[in-house]
């Protein structure tokens, strides 16, 4: 990993003042939110850490707008692309050789900068001007489904895999000569799923969120092919945020490469293989409760080779999409038992499915299984055992 600019140094004796969140217990009563996919889940990993992944940052550090001007993205970090590079290389998970790295405040921001990009005229200039005319932008409209998209013309199809909310493996959908593809790969990591191939795409995009569990760090970054597009990205982030917080980057910077490092040094601990343990265990427990009905059904998952643990492998997703073959509203039937998810139409969906968030704390987790199964239970049709 590159070192800190302007005096920022590893501390080896003192850390940061942090707000710990608090520690409550559930009450059988307690609603329980699964809608949000808050990885806090990943904390007791980071917390044995300690020290190594802790920064002091000084009064006079890290003031400039700028980073690097030699760059494209002229407000990356270097120590946070290095650190991009080698983590993408470690895994396997995607090309990041002749690539231009565009930072952004977390995935969202990235996609928004692309859609800018690819469809954008090549003569704007940054100002006032700009700002307002991109936040009411006609540049793009949103189509809906690519499988019902039948439009001639230019498009711009986004591609998640693995897809939130199903888990499963995506591939562009329309296909035709007009077309430009932009890839949200933010779960594609081996505690999520088999890493099979490193990708070799346009545009990618990726998240520290969920490839760490540090979310409120808000970083993202993107993988540009195209110079040109990358240019324009940055030129999206210039006229909506003028950059990206640098002491976010360089925590990134820092924690990415601890992650690496325990993934090439054998007597560390991997944090894929801690996270992947956790997420596997739980759906193991989550698909040992819905076997037991014939009203809900889960998606089943391929096996495969993952060649960052060099063995086959189940997906363990970070959202469960959980399916009822009754006509029901299924987000209001698990209210009535007081769980928070989140339904299927807000994806474009029948209101029979729901998600469901595998990040929850392990109290909650727990109460939802038994309440999970106390609702197969009683409902008319199933098998109890």
């Amino acid at each position: 990993m590159g070192g800190l600019e302007n005096g920022a140094t590893n501390n080896q004796n003192s850390s940061p003042t942090t707000t710990k969140p608090t520690k409550t217990s559930l009450s059988p009563d307690s609603m329980i939110n699964l809608d949000q996919g808050d990885p806090t889940l990943f904390e007791p990993f980071w917390r044995k850490m300690g020290d190594k992944c802790t920064l002091v940052i000084e009064g006079c550090d890290l003031m400039s707008y700028f980073s690097d001007i030699s760059n494209i993205c002229w407000f990356l970090q270097p120590q946070l692309g290095d650190a991009i590079k080698r983590l993408h290389r470690v895994v396997g998970n995607a090309v990041t050789e002749d690539r231009n790295i565009v930072v952004g405040t977390g995935s969202t921001q990235l996609l928004m900068a692309a859609l800018y990009a690819l469809s954008s005229p090549a003569d704007r200039h940054p100002g006032y001007k700009d700002q307002a005319e991109f936040l009411r932008s006609g540049l793009y409209k949103w189509e809906g489904d690519a499988h019902t998209f039948e439009k001639d013309g230019p498009y711009i199809e986004v591609v998640t895999s693995p897809n939130n909310p199903d888990g499963a493996i995506r591939e562009a959908v329309v296909n035709r000569g007009e077309g430009k593809l932009v890839y949200d790969l933010a779960y594609y990591w081996p505690q999520y799923t088999p890493i099979t191939q490193p990708l070799d795409l346009d545009i990618m995009l990726f998240t520290f969120s969920k490839c760490t569990g540090h979310a409120g760090s808000r970083i993202g970054w993107a993988l540009v092919k195209d110079k040109e597009v990358a240019t324009k990205m940055t030129e999206y982030m210039q006229i909506s945020s003028i950059g990206v917080s640098k002491e976010s980057q360089i925590r990134a910077a820092k924690i990415l490469g601890v992650l690496g490092e325990g993934c090439r040094t054998a007597d560390s601990e991997n944090f894929f293989e801690y996270s992947h343990s956790i997420l596997k265990e739980r759906w193991e427990r989550l698909r040992n409760v819905v076997k037991n009905s014939r009203v809900f059904s889960l998606p089943k998952y391929p096996r495969d080779y993952c060649n960052f643990t060099g063995k086959y492998m189940d997906s363990s997703p970070a959202f469960a999409w959980l399916h009822s073959k009754e006509d029901i509203d299924w987000e209001s039937r698990l209210r009535e038992h007081k769980i928070i998810a989140r339904s299927g139409e807000r994806f474009g969906a029948s209101p029979k499915y729901v998600r469901i968030s595998m990040f929850s704390p392990p109290e909650a987790f727990n109460l939802f299984l038994e309440r999970l199964s106390a609702i197969i239970d009683n409902t008319t049709g199933n098998v109890v055992t």
